[in-house]
């Protein structure tokens, strides 16, 4: 979920909360919904990391600032704080709860959507992730603007910051029911083409809750098809469309659902050894670890340096000019492989 969406829900909770005045340890309104705010942004502090190395980014990221076991810790680190800043205000109490209500939101925030988040770290690097909600929902975001303006209108009441709650649990429901409806949409493909064994999961698009991309991995290699689960006729774009009708234009309906096949090696039998020589490589293993359906980007025979690079579909969107996270490895000759990270055109390396 993007930072501000994450800080606005901290805010909102932060109102929904509040307790009634007068209670022990109450803290003045606006100031609870301000470090709400603030809160539930403090996990993405971890981008920090990013300027280390382009791999930190990957192992760092919803990590240890997004962990439920560190909630607590962190928690009590802010509300100490806020006692140094408000020396005259309430003990640490008082604020403990707004810091563990913004960060617990802000988890939840990441789990729903299909990055995957480390919610037991230090302890495990797991992640994990329940692909109901795409990282950047208007849909979401705008449910909860309206609850706050509403809390802000009837700010006596914690009544409206509530019932926005309730609507966008209500949302992520609807979300979690069109998940299924892909899924099943994707088993009933599977069997219709004898792969059995094969896994299937639906992934989160922009736009509208009922665009999905539908992934059947069988072995090295994956169908996909872009989905909208409620239309009845493909959008047609002209050239004076909207970027939101160009973005959701790729989704057909279910039964003009087109197929599409991706391998994790590729197909050619050289560009297949080499994808799989360099797949297995000690040095590659960040990448092996990360990516939930890895696939072969581009195999650059080089004059004498080989580069082999790989993507991950999950993160595949139409009308995106490049994917994120693209990483291989390159070596001279018999040389040793070492990992790159690729944008655009560049490489950069890793360590």
């Amino acid at each position: 979920m993007d930072t501000l969406t994450h800080a606005l829900s901290g805010a909102l909770i932060a109102r929904a909360t509040a307790p009634r005045p007068g209670k022990p340890h109450a803290i003045p309104l606006s100031r609870r919904i301000g470090l709400g705010f603030f809160a539930a942004a403090f996990p993405d502090l971890d981008v920090v990391t990013s300027w280390m190395s382009p791999l930190s980014y990957l192992y760092y990221h919803r990590g240890v600032t997004h962990s439920l076991i560190m909630l607590p810790l962190w928690s009590l680190l802010l509300a100490w704080l806020c006692t140094l800043i408000w020396r005259r205000g309430p003990p640490w109490r008082g604020y403990f709860g707004v810091f563990a209500w913004g960060l617990g939101i802000h988890i939840a925030g990441d789990v729903i959507t299909s990055f995957g988040t480390m919610i037991f770290a230090p302890f495990s690097d797991a992640r994990y992730e329940i692909s109901t909600t795409f990282i950047i929902d208007l849909w979401f975001t705008g449910i909860i603007v309206a609850a706050l303006i509403a809390a802000w209108v009837w700010r006596r009441s914690r009544m409206p910051a509530m019932a926005g709650f309730m609507v966008l649990v209500c949302y992520i429901g609807l979300q979690y029911a069109m998940q299924q409806r892909a899924e099943e949409f994707g088993e009933a493909y599977a069997r219709a083409a004898d792969m059995n064994g094969a896994t299937v999961a639906a992934q989160p698009r922009p736009v509208s809750p009922f665009n999905w991309m539908v992934v059947i991995t069988n072995g090295d290699h994956y169908h996909y098809s872009l989905v909208n689960l409620v239309r009845s006729e493909p959008l047609t774009v002209g050239a004076d469309a909207g970027f939101i009708r160009k973005l959701s234009a790729p989704y057909l309906p279910v039964d003009q659902a087109v197929w599409n096949v991706a391998s994790r090696f590729g197909t050619a039998p050289a560009e297949a050894r080499a994808a799989r020589e360099a797949w297995s490589q000690p040095e590659f293993a960040f990448f092996r670890w990360f990516a939930l359906y890895p696939v072969l980007y581009k195999v650059e025979p080089g004059n004498p340096e080989l580069c082999v690079w790989f993507h991950d579909l999950r993160f595949f969107t139409p009308g995106r000019a490049t994917w994120p996270f693209r990483y291989g490895v390159c070596r001279e000759g018999a040389g040793e492989w070492k990992p790159f990270q690729l944008v655009g055109n560049l490489r950069y390396p890793v360590y």
